[in-house]
């Protein structure tokens, strides 16, 4: 079996190698030096008899690919030729038979052969899998070696789902006609794999015209897995009309739809944003006795969490854990990522320790997930901790998660942080993609480091990674924002060189440096240009040239670009319609901005409180203090307006108005501290007699008050709102605040106890001022009372495997940098050993 180059040869005393190797390759140590095992593996190869190449690919029987990349490097390395024999005796322990199919695709004695050894592999139990049928199939016709073996009718059935199944749509027909020649026929499950096929390859056609053939045929009639394969593929193609009508056909003709249909349905108008659709079919499936699987709730908690709809996603998870489905990781995450975005940590947390208790292990996605929702939260430090856990597990951070982290510590203004772990990258054996590096750019230019910045774009550069549009706006944007547009113009003009401009964004960063610089002719030609390359300019474009007008006091000429503005299909929204109000004030033109604010209604457009704050500045500048009253007792009884109309100061982009025209300052410093809170509540009441939500109006009064330091006032507004049933988030977070600012823990202990007596839980943000604050003031048993009170009043159950993750996320001295740094280098080294575990894993593959 074994033949040298040139004589046939017998190794004596080579047995003792049969134990020797085996072991001294399962024990390679992280310690070796990297060139002397290799040298080692090599010398050893080159004397290796079949018997002890069998003995290594025993050892490691379970990994299918390391033995092929080992059998193949042997074949390389070894001084003897393995003919065709010693191939089957190596890859049957593996039984890795389609490498070795292939290996025999040019010889018809070779596969007689191969067909025979598997025939004696089968007498010990083992089968052939579907891509072992489609490649000896494959092989057998490539070399016109005919049929001459019967089949049975499962068989048959299953080698034709092989083919089609593996994309071989003409090999399935062709295998189809030979076998309707020896006497069988076609029937439902051969014709549906044929569907499925063309299906699979986009050919919708020919997919139909063999529905339509099964349809008139007795012994094909299509089933319900044919329809929802047929279904499947309008839905892919995006024509989900003819495909609703496609499930409506099926239930005319007696073919009730399976799971796997509503499934696909679902999914379909889950993707287009018809969620209220997707859950309606949802409960259509209950009244047909259909019955959902994981696939089809992880579907609809996915989407759900995705809109931001988590109480109805925890409602479809809980109605999946009452039908005694048991989620898997797919589903975890989905409803873990959903937490995150909306800010709801400690959940996130609890599903994580309901992960760790069942038999769903977490994976790195997991980890990435609550990584991001801890760095959305301003708390990137916790995130970088929480790899600790990660590494504690067997996991490894992937560049998902250095990505995440560099960019969370960006965006908090930590970017020696963020350099840390983008230079422990390349030690962990990742490479930064351009994700990395915009991040670093962005990161940088918002602190003025434009050098660093520039620095950094040479080296993405220089890397090979190509710049798109948002790293090339980024780094205009932090430029064009301290007044050095010019500097970047070449890069502007790289863009279009690349063809990289694919949005207004980035013309519009030039266009508001130009216009806070006043030149405003340079303004309008950047606009022709970006006209010029066949990009629209956006509401934002339109409001920046406006501003820019105002800014240089020419009203007029705005009003005439709003009119123009509106011609041209591109309608105003409140922030431009703010910033033409603002302008006319600061023009003495208060009545007419008046009257522009009040017809903005007629257009579609609702004022929210900024507008309203730019015209009650204007009254209480000129000293008309009652009329700057009368305005705000309207925002606060307007009906139109609602709650909308009393958001965060969070809803106003921060360019669109200077910081010295801010609303939150100008009614804090004039209308807030003149203010009388039996006003305030006379107010409530007549807001009331109009059927509004109050809520809006204690956070918008309590959030005021607390600024302007009259927090008794606010204090006794927000009892009467909770003794009334009304719970407004804001206003408490914004007392519990102060209170912590104060150190007036009693008070606001007492406060809380208010609150959580009425039912109503403070946000985890108080929670962790409060207990830090008691624990500064070495108060530890308050402090890990509220951490009890918090666990009871979020619903967690079992408060001890929270906890830790409570305390985890509440530890304010864990915050250090040092302790980070650690953690940096202890992920280095165990990045260190793997990638050295790796080099002979494969064993260099050469």
């Amino acid at each position: 079996m074994l033949l040298r180059t040139t004589r046939l040869v017998r190794i004596p005393n080579r047995h003792s190698y049969a134990f020797q190797f085996p072991f001294m390759f399962s024990s390679l140590s992280f310690n070796l030096h990297p060139i002397k095992p290799l040298k080692t593996l090599k010398s050893l190869a080159s004397h290796m008899t079949p018997h002890l190449a069998g003995k290594i690919i025993g050892l490691h029987s379970n990994n299918v690919e390391l033995g092929v990349r080992f059998f193949k490097w042997i074949c390389r390395q070894s001084s003897y030729c393995y003919d065709l024999d010693g191939r089957i005796q190596l890859l049957s322990v593996l039984k890795a038979v389609v490498l070795l199919i292939k290996e025999c695709e040019d010889s018809e004695n070779g596969v007689v052969k191969l067909m025979g050894a598997l025939d004696g592999m089968t007498e010990l139990g083992f089968r052939l899998s579907y891509p072992c049928y489609s490649t000896l199939l494959m092989c057998l016709a490539k070399l016109n070696m005919g049929f001459g073996f019967v089949l049975g009718g499962i068989d048959y059935r299953t080698v034709v789902n092989a083919l089609c199944k593996n994309g071989f749509v003409q090999a399935a027909e062709m295998f189809c006609c030979k076998v309707l020649r020896l006497g069988f026929g076609l029937d439902t499950h051969v014709c549906t794999s044929l569907v499925l096929a063309n299906c699979r390859r986009d050919d919708l056609g020919e997919a139909f015209r063999v529905f339509e053939k099964m349809s008139k045929e007795e012994s094909c009639r299509p089933n319900s897995v044919t329809y929802s394969i047929l279904i499947h593929g309008l839905c892919e193609a995006g024509r989900l009309e003819e495909a609703f009508q496609l499930k409506q056909e099926m239930v005319e003709k007696g073919c009730q739809p399976s799971t796997r249909t509503y499934t696909v349905l679902i999914k379909a108008k889950c993707d287009i944003g018809m969620t209220d659709k997707a859950m309606n079919m949802l409960d259509e499936m209950a009244t047909k006795a259909c019955v959902p699987n994981v696939h089809t709730y992880t579907i609809l908690i996915d989407r759900l969490c995705r809109e931001g709809k988590i109480e109805v996603a925890n409602g479809v998870f809980r109605k999946m854990l009452k039908h005694g489905l048991c989620p898997g990781i797919i589903t975890f995450n989905a409803l873990i990522n959903g937490y995150c975005k909306e800010g709801w940590v400690v959940s996130a947390f609890q599903l994580l320790s309901v992960m760790e208790k069942g038999n769903c292990k977490p994976n790195i996605r997991t980890y990435n997930e609550l990584m991001e929702g801890l760095c959305r939260v301003s708390k990137s430090y916790k995130a970088f901790l929480l790899l600790r856990r990660v590494v504690d597990n067997g996991l490894l951070p992937d560049r998902v998660t250095y990505n995440i982290l560099v960019d969370g510590f960006c965006k908090e203004g930590q970017l020696n942080m963020a350099f840390n772990i983008f230079n422990s990258m390349n030690s962990a054996g990742l490479e930064p993609d351009g994700f990395t590096f915009t991040a670093l750019i962005d990161g940088l230019c918002k602190l003025g480091r434009l050098e660093q910045a520039n620095g950094i774009l040479g080296s993405m550069v220089k890397k090979g990674i190509s710049l798109d549009e948002v790293t090339f706006t980024a780094l205009i944007n932090g430029h064009c924002k301290i007044g050095k547009a010019k500097h970047v113009y070449f890069l502007f003009e790289n863009m279009v060189e690349n063809r990289c401009l694919t949005t207004a964004h980035t013309f519009n960063c030039f266009l508001d440096a130009l216009g806070k610089d006043y030149k405003l002719n340079e303004a309008n030609a950047m606009l022709g240009k970006m006209m010029k390359y066949g990009l629209v300019p956006s509401v934002v474009t339109h409001t920046i040239l406006i501003e820019g007008h105002c800014r240089a006091g020419e009203t007029a000429l705005s009003l005439k670009m709003l009119e123009r503005m509106k011609q041209a299909g591109c309608s105003p929204n409140v922030y431009t319609y703010t910033i033409i109000i603002n302008g006319l004030c600061n023009n003495g033109r208060v009545e007419e901005a008046e009257t522009i604010l009040f017809s903005m209604s007629s257009f579609g457009v609702s004022p929210n409180h900024f507008t309203y704050a730019v015209l009650v500045k204007a009254h209480v500048k000129a000293g008309r203090l009652d009329r700057a009253f009368q305005i705000v007792r309207f925002v606060l009884s307007n009906t139109a307006i609602g709650t909308g109309a009393l958001s965060s100061a969070g809803d106003l982009d921060a360019r669109s108005l200077s910081s010295e025209e801010n609303d939150n300052n100008c009614l804090s410093n004039h209308v807030f501290r003149l203010m009388d809170v039996d006003h305030a509540l006379k107010i409530r009441d007549e807001i009331k007699k109009c059927g509004v939500p109050t809520e809006d109006l204690y956070n918008f009064l309590v959030v005021g008050l607390c600024k302007e330091g009259r927090i008794i006032e606010a204090d006794q507004l927000t009892q009467d709102m909770v003794k009334h049933g009304l719970f407004p988030d804001k206003a408490i977070s914004s007392i519990i605040e102060h209170y912590c600012k104060t150190c007036k823990y009693d008070n606001c202990l007492e406060f809380m106890k208010l609150v959580l007596d009425n039912k109503f839980v403070p946000s985890f943000a108080s929670y962790c001022w409060v207990i830090h604050g008691l624990r500064n003031e070495r108060r530890v048993q308050e402090a890990q009372k509220l951490v009890s009170d918090l666990v009871r009043h979020t619903g967690i159950e079992e408060e001890v495997e929270v906890t830790p993750s409570i305390e985890f996320l509440m530890k304010e001295e864990e915050d250090d940098p040092d302790k980070c740094l650690k953690l940096i280098k202890a992920i280095e080294q165990v990045h260190y050993k793997e990638g050295q575990l790796s080099k002979y894993r494969p064993f260099l593959s050469f």
